[in-house]
Order: C-alpha cells, then sequence, then structure tokens
C-alpha cells in the first residue's frame, strides 16, 4: 500500500513542475498586460516602463518562472498584481465553495449514476432504453447550457432555487445546501450519465459470466449477485468512470461557477486571465493539479482496496 503511496508521490513533483511551467508560457501568449491593465488607458508610456520594471514583467518569461519556482521552494505563492492580496490567502477562501460543488457532485454522480445502471440491468426493456437516452443526452450537452436551462426552469420561472450566489455552510446550512443544488445538479449530470452506463454495461456483463452463473446454480438470490457480486466485479472500472468524472467536473466548475456567480476557484482564474494578474493564476493551476493528484491517488488507493493483489505489486 504504501509503495503504490510513494510511486505517486514520485511522479506527482514532476507533473506539478511541467503544469506550472506550461501554465506559465501559456499565459505569458496571452493578449494583454497586467501593467496596462492597472494603470488604464491613460496611462503614460514612462509610467507603464515603471511599473512593468517593479511587476517585473519587463523581464524575459523564464527569468520571470525562475524566480516564481524559487518563490515557491519556499512557499511563497506570491502576491496579485492587482489588490496585492497573497494567493495563498485568496484560495483558501475560495477553495470549499469549489471543493463543496465538486464533492457533491461526485456524491450524484456516484449514488444516482449507480442506482440507473443498477434499475437498467434489473428491470431491463425501456428502462435500459430510458439509461441509454439520459447517458447520450448528458454526454452531449455541454455544462453551461445546463446550467443556463436549470437557471431559466428553476430559478426564473418556477422560482425554487436561487439564480446565483453563494450561502458559506457556517452561516447557514439550508442556505448551503439550497445555493448548490442548480450548480451541483449542472455539473454532475455529464458524469452521471456516463457512470449509469458503465454501471448497467459493467454488471449486464458480470451476470454473463461463470461465477455468477455458478452463484445463481446454488441458490444464491438475484439481489446478492447483483449488488454483492456483479457490482463488486466491476468496481475497478466504477472508480476509474468516478475518477475521470471527479477530473472533468474540476474543469466544468470553470463554466458552472461563472454562470451561477459562485466566488470559487474557477471564478478566481477567470477574473485573474482577463486582468492578467500571473500569480493569480499559476496559484490556480497549482491548486487544480494538486487536487488532480490527490484525486489519483485515491483511485489507486482504492483499486488496492477492491483487488487486494494489487497491494503487493
Amino acid at each position: 500500500m504504501w509503495g503504490i503511496v510513494l510511486r505517486r508521490l514520485a511522479i506527482s513533483i514532476p507533473l506539478i513542475l511541467v503544469v506550472s511551467l506550461v501554465t506559465f508560457l501559456v499565459q505569458s501568449l496571452i493578449p494583454g498586460d497586467p501593467a496596462r491593465a492597472i494603470l488604464g488607458p491613460n496611462g503614460t508610456p514612462e509610467q507603464y516602463e515603471a511599473l512593468r520594471r517593479e511587476l517585473h514583467t519587463d523581464q524575459p518569461v523564464l527569468v520571470q518562472y525562475g524566480a516564481y519556482m524559487a518563490r515557491l521552494l519556499q512557499g511563497d505563492l506570491g502576491s496579485s498584481l492587482f489588490n496585492h492580496e497573497p494567493v495563498a490567502h485568496s484560495l483558501a477562501a475560495r477553495l470549499p465553495v469549489t471543493l463543496s460543488l465538486l464533492v457533491l457532485s461526485l456524491l450524484v454522480v456516484a449514488v444516482v449514476g449507480i442506482a440507473l445502471g443498477m434499475a437498467s440491468v434489473a428491470a431491463g426493456g425501456w428502462v435500459s432504453r430510458i439509461v441509454d437516452v439520459i447517458s447520450l443526452l448528458g454526454l452531449a450537452l455541454p455544462n453551461f447550457w445546463i446550467a443556463l436551462v436549470l437557471v431559466s426552469l428553476f430559478a426564473v420561472t418556477i422560482p425554487l432555487f436561487p439564480a446565483v450566489g453563494y450561502v458559506p455552510i457556517d452561516v447557514s446550512l439550508n442556505g448551503w445546501a439550497t445555493s448548490l443544488v442548480l450548480p451541483v445538479t449542472a455539473l454532475a449530470i455529464g458524469g452521471l450519465a456516463n457512470v449509469a452506463k458503465v454501471a448497467r454495461d459493467g454488471v449486464a456483463g458480470a451476470m454473463e459470466s461463470d461465477y455468477i452463473r455458478t452463484l445463481r446454480a446454488c441458490g444464491v438470490p438475484r439481489g446478492s449477485l447483483l449488488w454483492k457480486h456483479a457490482l463488486r466485479n466491476s468496481g475497478v472500472t466504477l472508480v476509474t468512470v468516478l475518477g475521470v468524472a471527479f477530473v472533468g467536473a474540476l474543469s466544468g466548475s470553470v463554466f458552472v461557477e461563472n454562470v451561477f456567480a459562485l466566488p470559487g476557484l474557477g471564478s478566481l482564474v477567470v477574473n485573474a486571465t482577463a486582468q492578467h494578474d500571473i500569480p493569480v493564476i499559476q496559484g490556480v493551476a497549482l491548486a487544480f493539479t494538486v487536487i488532480v493528484v490527490i484525486v489519483n491517488l485515491v483511485v489507486d488507493l482504492t483499486y488496492a482496496w477492491i483487488n487486494p493483489r494489487l497491494r503487493a505489486s
């Protein structure tokens, strides 16, 4: 088990370095300049050049990246070029919003997706066809379009939930849950559809295997065959799909947070990109990378729990 953790951590360190470098190089190609954005159209050329020297954006990109990595190795993520707030503080303030959205979405994807897949196998017929339709729609429709439709239906036409905004959980548990219903639904539909189809196909295939036929011949109830044996046999595939769904939801949260005006990492990075706020962009990219690393580690450990043979590898 510890070998899995050490291998994952060994892979993660160069991954974080590569992501930080690529992010730095890509953001340097984005049109715009933080000094110009700060001064506005009325800034003089002298003020512009002086501010660029102050922000160190007049230096070559690789020199800027080297200075950033030197600070990062000391635990310093830098400060925003605009409001001078430490990036670490901005991430700490907004991370709970994004994690609430992602974790609740994953729970919906896992519980509802697996339940739909199992219902499709158990009932067959028209239930199976409905799961196919849901899967097709869920995979084809983009998150932001689903979000806009949900706002139109359940916040405007039928005002059941707020269209925008976020209530911290320590302020009101009910307000927190209500403010996340529509964002979580918009973010979960694509992954839910995929998990439902994978669960249905995996369990249906397992039900045709020899050992399931043997258990059925021994008088094991159908419910036990489905939930205890066939579903566990599909566990590795389902864990993989859930991990992919979580990582996909991480990118989808950027759009969903902006549609619902949630103060999370997604809206933070969009604003930072518009302002060319390099330290904030780098900080959010680092946070997203660390989240992906943690998710992959959890997936690997879950593999080992499902299949004990992997623990010795």
